[in-house]
């Protein structure tokens, strides 16, 4: 076996792979010989099929199944051989049956980036401060007290903020209708910003019955992909228009929230509970992020390219599917493909860097995941879905293959907690002041 090796990038490499005239001559001639002793042809018995009929009906199908086995019989060889470890599965191309006797075909190879591991012990991150005020327990308590309100028709009167109008409306862009922004019997929450706040400010004024055209311009950040960056003509007509009954906030309000409260103050006390373990949970993810931007800094290094398309791919996949879940596609939105994708490339590469930087910390810190932190794992799984353990199980299956994604992600949570315990977190004075030593 000859094996010639082209260096493309500092991870990128080429194998041309040539395997001797005897070893391929002997797995063709094997390959013949057993759709000879299997083909039935019209005219010949099952196994008397000349060699000549066979050579000249089944070549293209005989050369194919020789070809896919010399590939997966040679090529782990091969880059044993070179002494290459991959990263990632082949790309395997040119697949070719010389004049010579000889079988050759091209293997485009991803190797792991080499680099030092450094600085990720002691790290300085700013310590998030997570306090829950007063001011924002009634804010939630007011969003309830609004949530729960009933609901009745004001009659002739206009719209004003915090009323519910009933419209039918048809957005045009470039005097053109557009397809998806159309709708009947919607319901705006006047004031609520849901929608887009321009729009709903023009319906303030209007009544029962009315028409109006009414222009949104709409900021290129906005939400929905398909009003971003358009200035829209909205031609709308009021249908309905509603006011809110205000429930008082005392103990009755308490048990409609829930059958768990019999007080205000229970209700206070379990909203402030849960509005602290919300900030908790960003400011451990905003901790964790904050790790890994320093981490970004101190390592720099090429990463494998089909790493990073496979992980665009990803991100453009998760893209697709939160369109499609708003009866969209990437054309009806107005996305370019291409475009989303050299958008997504860079926060691509961060995350396949990133990735490559918390294993070698594992290697280096000797962090795995045990059986103990798989239990762990699926249990939370099925605290979160409501299903028992050994339902979990069963979901991932038993395979090294199905549970690979599960274990990486385990092994970062771990990695991870052990970046935040050896992290030196200062108070935000205290860095501010140090950057501007």
């Amino acid at each position: 076996m000859d094996v010639v090796v082209e260096k493309l990038t500092d991870l990128t490499r080429k194998l041309t792979i040539t395997l001797p005239e005897s070893d391929v001559q002997k797995e063709l001639k094997n390959g013949y010989d057993k759709v000879q002793k299997d083909v039935k042809l019209k005219g010949f018995r099952r196994g008397k099929v000349p060699r000549s009929v066979v050579l000249k009906s089944f070549k293209p199908q005989v050369e194919a199944e020789v070809a896919e086995k010399l590939v997966q019989d040679t090529y782990f060889a091969a880059i044993e051989q070179e002494k290459i470890d991959p990263i990632v599965h082949p790309e395997i191309s040119e697949p070719r049956f010389n004049d010579d006797g000889t079988f050759s075909y091209v293997a485009m190879i991803d190797t792991k980036p080499e680099f030092e591991i450094e600085g990720y012990k002691g790290l300085e991150i700013e310590k998030p401060v997570v306090t829950v005020s007063d001011e924002e327990v009634a804010t939630e308590m007011e969003s309830l007290r609004v949530e729960m309100a009933p609901l009745r028709s004001v009659g002739d009167r206009a719209v004003a903020k915090g009323d519910i109008a009933v419209v039918d409306f048809q957005g045009f862009h470039n005097d053109k209708p557009m397809k998806e922004v159309k709708n009947d019997n919607f319901s705006v929450d006047v004031g609520s910003g849901r929608i887009s706040p321009e729009f709903e400010e023009k319906l303030v004024g209007m009544r029962n019955g009315e028409e109006a055209s009414h222009e949104v311009e709409f900021p290129a950040k906005y939400p929905n992909p398909v009003l971003a960056g358009k200035k829209v003509t909205f031609k709308v007509k009021v249908k309905e228009v509603k006011e809110r009954i205000l429930p008082e906030l005392d103990d009755e309000f308490a048990k409609d929230v829930g059958s768990e409260y019999t007080t205000l103050a229970e209700l206070k006390t379990a909203i402030h509970d849960r509005l602290l373990r919300q900030k908790e949970d960003k400011a451990d993810g905003d901790l964790t992020d904050r790790i890994m931007h320093k981490l970004l800094d101190l390592h720099s290094f090429p990463v494998p390219i089909r790493l990073v398309r496979y992980e665009v791919e990803e991100m453009i996949k998760a893209t697709v599917k939160s369109l499609e879940e708003n009866g969209l596609d990437l054309e009806s939105a107005g996305i370019n493909r291409e475009e989303l994708a050299e958008r997504n490339r860079p926060i691509a590469e961060k995350r396949v860097r990133g990735d490559f930087i918390l294993k070698k910390i594992a290697e280096v810190e000797a962090i795995k995941v045990n059986d103990e932190d798989m239990d762990r794992g699926f249990k939370r799984i099925g605290a979160q879905y409501n299903m028992p353990v050994a339902q979990v199980k069963q979901y991932f299956g038993g395979s090294r293959d199905d549970l690979l994604p599960f274990v990486n992600e385990l092994l970062n949570e771990k990695i991870l907690a052990f970046l935040r315990a050896e992290a030196k977190l200062v108070d935000a004075l205290v860095s501010s002041e140090n950057a501007g030593a």
